[in-house]
């Protein structure tokens, strides 16, 4: 930052204050779009059919008409950070052609978080910026110096499993934002990735929440029997269906049988001590690979794509809130080939089509 003769450079000095900034104000980004999602601006916006008006947002709104001037601020960031655009409004006066001001339009990444979106995202975002998820992040510097297993803990002074088997709300918008993903993440699979499940009689859905994952499976393959598997007060209630089961238990001590076992997003929660004991009991509830037997995984592999940085970083803010909310990581592909290798299976194959995760496919 100093020049030969130990003088300050302006440039790099100011550009690394704005580097800081940047950073430092990032929760802004976060928090401005968890506003428009409470204030309903995206379902607004749509339902109004064309583009929207500063002023007819602000009416639909139905604030309080001292924040009106600040509508447009909030709308700025949110312009910027990609989830609204702007374009002309026409109006017609006696033939003549005039433009009344700009309006807000929706782009593909605010479609995600519409109620009424089947693949709505908009779950997942209230749930992961909850008070409850978002202020152990306040603690990471008293966990660094603490025995507690993670920051929730020292926050809440419970692990997060325990904390949603005791809290109603945090288990259902927790449940409803992994079942949101789920809907995205199994339409993407069952429509490139369908083959996985041919010659499948059966499959069991680990840590499968509410069954989002099973339900798909099941009403795309009537010939697979399907079983929904996840701790007794998250199924506690549900009702199954002809091909479709719901089955509570603990999958460190068992797992019910069936011809594949499928971990969707569950496996990073977890150490590699953890894994290690998940994957026994999915190589005891399978058969071999000569009689069909596999592990279908969905989860994350940390790579550097060339020219697409922006993914790298997302995935090392999901590592970061592994550490901080589980006991979990991402991983590697060579992490990963380790696990599969020390807990008894030969082989795996892996098809890079779920954007930030992957679809890995692991043999006895």
């Amino acid at each position: 930052m100093a020049t030969q003769n130990g003088e300050i450079c302006k440039d790099e000095l100011l550009h690394s204050q704005a580097h800081i900034w940047n950073h430092l104000f990032s929760f802004i980004k976060s928090l401005s779009l968890k506003c428009a999602i409470q204030l309903q601006i995206p379902d607004i916006i749509n339902h109004h059919g064309s583009p929207m008006l500063l002023s007819e947002l602000v009416e639909a709104l139905g604030i309080n008409k001292e924040r009106t001037p600040f509508v447009y601020r909030l709308m700025r960031i949110l312009v910027h950070s990609g989830f609204f655009v702007k374009q002309s409004v026409p109006t017609t006066h006696g033939g003549n052609s005039e433009v009344r001001g700009e309006g807000y339009l929706l782009t593909s990444a605010s479609r995600l978080l519409l109620k009424e979106e089947p693949l709505s995202v908009r779950p997942f975002l209230l749930a992961m910026l909850d008070p409850m998820m978002v202020d152990p992040w306040q603690q990471l510097d008293k966990w660094f110096q603490n025995d507690d297993v993670t920051p929730i803990h020292t926050t809440h002074g419970k692990m997060l499993w325990e904390l949603a088997g005791q809290e109603p709300n945090l288990n259902q918008f927790f449940n409803e934002g992994m079942a949101s993903d789920a809907r995205l993440v199994t339409s993407v699979v069952l429509e490139h990735c369908g083959a996985v499940f041919d010659g499948l009689d059966s499959i069991v859905d680990v840590g499968g929440g509410t069954g989002t994952v099973a339900q798909a499976i099941a009403k795309a393959f009537p010939n697979i029997m399907c079983i929904c598997f996840d701790l007794p007060h998250v199924i506690h209630g549900l009702v199954g269906s002809k091909n479709l089961s719901y089955v509570g238990g603990d999958m460190f001590e068992a797992i019910p049988k069936a011809q594949a076992v499928l971990l969707k997003w569950i496996l990073h929660d977890w150490s590699d001590e953890e894994c290690m004991k998940i994957l026994k009991q999915c190589r005891e509830a399978i058969p071999s690979k000569e009689n069909g037997g596999k592990l279908i995984i969905i989860d994350m592999i940390v790579k550097v794509h060339e020219g697409e940085n922006d993914l790298l970083e997302t995935q090392l803010f999901f590592d970061m809130l592994m550490m901080t909310l589980v006991t979990g990581r991402e991983r590697n592909e060579e992490e990963w080939a380790k696990l599969f290798l020390d807990a008894g299976f030969t082989g795996y194959k892996i098809t890079p089509i779920l954007g930030l995760r992957s679809l890995i496919e692991v043999y006895p």
